[in-house]
C-alpha cells in the first residue's frame, strides 16, 4: 500500500482519469471540469500533497483553489492508498477499451477491436502500442491512422504519463529541436493558418457541432518530423487562446514529444512568441 510515496503527478493523473471516465458517462461539464482543474492545481504545487497531509490532515487541501470537501477527500484517499474507489467503480461501469473512443478517429467498433486484439484498456497503454508498432497490426489501423493516434494522445496525456511510457518502453527522451527551429515552425503554421492554406480537421473534444475548424501542418526540417496545430485544451478554451497557443509535436527516430508556443503577456518578453519551459533560451534567442 502506498502512503507517503504517492507523488503529485500520480495524484493528478488519477484525477484526470476520473474526469475522462465521467465524460464518457455523460456527466455534467461542471463535474468533469472540477476534476480536471483539481488535477491542474495539484500538478502546480511545489509542496508534495503527502507533506500537506502530514502537516494538517486534509484541511490544508481545502484551502487550495477549486478544492472542496469532496475533492479533498478524494485527494486524501489517493495520496494515502495509491488508489481511488470512485475511479475503480467508474471503470467497472464502462466496457473495456471505451476510453479509446475519446481519441479522434477511433469509434466503438475499432475501440473494441483494439482491446480484444491487444488486451489494453488505458490511454497510456494505447500510446505505447502506437509507438511500438502493435497498433498498426490491428485491422483498420495503418501507419497514417497510428500517427494520428500518437498526435492526439500527445495532447491528451500528461508529462508524467509520458515519462511512464518511456520507462515501459525502455526509451529515453531525446534532446528537443532548437528554439529557433521551433519558432520557425510556429511562424509558418500561424501564417498559413491565417491565409487558410492548411487542411482543417474536426477535433472531437470541445466541438459539439463537429466543425472542421482546426488547421494542421505537417512538415520535415533538419531530420525532424513536425506536426503543428492550435491548442484544443480546456484551458486554452477558457482563456480564449485557441488561436494563439500552438502545440508542435516532433520526433526524430524516437517517441513523439511536444512543445507549446505562446505569446508572452508578461515577464521579460511581452508580446514575443516564447516556448513554454524554455523561456531562458527564448530570451537568449531574442537577445541575439
Amino acid at each position: 500500500m502506498k502512503t507517503a510515496t504517492t507523488s503529485n503527478d500520480e495524484i493528478a493523473d488519477t484525477l484526470d482519469h476520473v474526469a475522462d471516465l465521467l465524460e464518457l458517462e455523460g456527466e455534467s461539464g461542471f463535474r468533469v471540469r472540477s476534476y480536471r482543474n483539481a488535477a491542474q492545481t495539484i500538478r502546480g504545487l511545489e509542496t508534495p500533497v503527502t507533506s500537506l497531509i502530514k502537516q494538517d490532515g486534509e484541511h490544508l487541501l481545502k484551502d487550495l483553489p477549486g478544492i472542496g470537501d469532496k475533492l479533498a477527500g478524494s485527494i486524501l484517499e489517493i495520496a494515502t492508498t495509491g488508489r481511488l474507489g470512485l475511479a475503480e467503480r467508474l471503470e467497472q461501469e464502462t466496457w473495456p477499451g471505451q476510453l479509446f473512443t475519446e481519441v479522434p478517429g477511433i469509434g466503438e467498433e475499432l475501440a473494441r477491436r483494439i482491446h480484444e486484439e491487444l488486451g489494453i484498456t488505458t490511454l497510456e497503454e494505447l500510446e505505447l502500442a502506437a509507438h511500438d508498432g502493435r497498433l498498426e497490426q490491428v485491422e483498420g489501423i495503418g501507419p497514417d491512422r497510428a500517427e494520428g493516434v500518437r498526435v492526439a494522445l500527445s495532447g491528451m496525456l500528461s508529462r508524467s504519463s509520458r515519462r511512464k511510457l518511456y520507462e515501459a518502453a525502455g526509451l529515453k527522451e531525446q534532446k528537443p529541436p532548437s528554439v529557433d527551429l521551433l519558432l520557425e515552425i510556429d511562424e509558418e503554421y500561424r501564417r498559413k493558418a491565417e491565409r487558410d492554406q492548411l487542411r482543417k480537421i474536426a477535433p472531437k473534444r470541445f466541438n459539439p457541432q463537429g466543425e472542421a475548424w482546426l488547421p494542421i501542418l505537417r512538415t520535415k526540417r533538419q531530420g525532424w518530423s513536425f506536426t503543428a496545430l492550435f491548442s484544443n485544451t480546456a484551458l486554452a478554451h477558457r482563456q480564449g487562446k485557441t488561436h494563439d497557443w500552438v502545440v508542435i509535436y516532433y520526433e526524430k527516430g524516437g517517441p513523439q514529444q511536444q512543445a507549446t508556443v505562446v505569446t508572452a503577456e508578461r515577464g521579460k518578453l511581452p508580446g514575443k512568441r516564447v516556448i513554454r519551459g524554455r523561456e531562458r533560451e527564448c530570451r537568449e534567442y531574442y537577445a541575439m
